[in-house]
């Protein structure tokens, strides 16, 4: 049987009397784009925060690679290697694309220059966002100092993206990465979420966009009433499926593998 990457069994996050998550389960496997969906106040942001470092749940557990961890913040979950590009993007946009990718993690020169001096590297830092960026197959930058200010918006995201696919060894969560985009560059995010999963790390994916869901999901996990009802695959299931079971308005099948 195969280990999920990341795992949460049960886990529940209380606001005095509001639920947010109450025994909440997620799977996330090898090699798949995992979508999770649900309607507003399902639960979804508080999964995926607790996923991440951003919150602590109450109750539960939580394994990476079959080990049980605990992130108290989500700089312990960065560390343990899940990145998280969240709907705000979180970029810098007064800096250049290098910049934003080693954000939090500059380099500096090596020798007395970066440990006396703490001069950064930036050649090195140009070089390597210039490599990520090429991977992923982001060839419209025709400058990697150019501030981010100054891209469009699919672009920002790529940005985002690399930098979690640049730095994530074992997990890439990405929060409604195709909204406010148009047609174009929201095809090109999705194309940069499956090449991110062929480079071998696993995604989940947070959307309202149920064309895109159903286009790039292997399996998809639908979030009601702050718990999982169940999970499907495009190929079991509609998209009308999909919207009944997540306003419960049908009965939500027995889980597919």
């Amino acid at each position: 049987m195969v280990t999920p990457v990341l795992e949460a069994r049960g886990l529940t996050k209380r606001y005095g009397r509001v639920t947010a998550i109450e025994s909440g389960d997620l799977e996330l496997y090898p090699g798949e784009i995992l979508a999770v969906i649900g309607d507003n106040g399902a639960g979804k942001s508080s999964l995926i925060k607790a996923l991440s470092g951003a919150l602590v749940p109450d109750s539960g557990e939580i394994y990476l690679d079959g080990q049980r961890v605990t992130f108290r913040n989500p700089m312990e979950a960065r560390e343990a290697g899940i990145e998280t590009v969240y709907q705000t993007l979180a970029v810098a946009p007064g800096l250049d694309i290098a910049d934003n990718l080693f954000l939090g993690r500059e380099q500096r020169r090596p020798g007395p220059l970066g440990s006396i001096f703490r001069m950064l590297d930036r050649k090195h830092m140009r070089s390597e966002a210039r490599r990520h960026m090429s991977e992923l197959g982001v060839g419209t930058l025709q400058n990697i100092g150019q501030a981010v200010e100054s891209l469009s918006g699919g672009q920002r995201q790529a940005v985002a993206v690399a930098r979690s696919a640049a730095f994530g060894s074992k997990v890439v969560i990405l929060d409604e990465p195709t909204a406010a985009l148009g047609v174009k560059e929201g095809n090109r995010v999705l194309q940069l979420i499956r090449d991110v999963r062929d480079r071998g790390l696993p995604v989940i994916l947070i959307s309202h966009n149920m064309p895109h869901v159903f286009e790039v999901a292997d399996r998809i996990h639908i979030q009601r009433l702050g718990r999982r009802a169940t999970v499907i695959t495009p190929k079991s299931h509609s998209m009308s499926d999909a919207v009944a079971i997540m306003t419960g308005a049908a009965p939500p099948p027995p889980h597919v593998a």
